[in-house]
């Protein structure tokens, strides 16, 4: 008898394989809403793709290439906002990919001259490290610009 179901297991499983394969090919009832998420991923990032190509024809050299442009705006953010570890990170990520450390430099110093004195006046960040990424030499706009008395070598002030 066992001789007799040793012989027909093998056959038993090779059938029940057959039977349960398309069976099991169409549980993932979540295959449709995938594909969905992916293309609305890619819709997302189609911009972002087009920017970092606009700003490559706008820079010329290392400093335009789309991770150049990618890292190196992700730093002057980070340095922006005072996280220094990850800015620091990147920056080594930014001087593996051959990218100059000169523009991050330029970059920073742009968006600090542009900063608003008063901080009500705080406008979008992300726009001014664009801004300063494409053209680090921009000047400061008119309400970054400090006035501040002029003072003597005595230390009076002069009005």
């Amino acid at each position: 008898m066992s001789f007799r179901l040793a012989q027909a297991l093998p056959a038993l499983c090779l059938a029940l394989s057959f039977a349960a394969g398309p069976a099991l090919a169409q549980s993932d009832p979540n295959q449709g809403d995938k594909a969905k998420q992916q293309q609305g991923e890619q819709k997302k990032d189609a911009p972002r793709v087009n920017e970092l190509l606009e700003v490559s024809k706008q820079l010329t050299g290392p400093a335009g290439n789309p991770e150049c442009v990618w890292v190196g705006r992700n730093i002057v953010g980070r340095l922006y906002a005072n996280d220094l570890d990850t800015a620091f990170r990147h920056l080594d990520l930014y001087d593996r990919f051959g990218c100059p450390g000169g523009h991050v430099q330029a970059a920073f110093r742009c968006v600090l001259k542009q900063t608003p004195a008063e901080p009500q006046k705080q406008d979008n960040v992300n726009a001014r490290v664009h801004s300063c990424w494409v053209n680090p030499a921009a000047p400061p706009t008119a309400a970054a610009v400090v006035t501040t008395p002029a003072t003597t070598p005595t230390g009076t002030t002069t009005q």
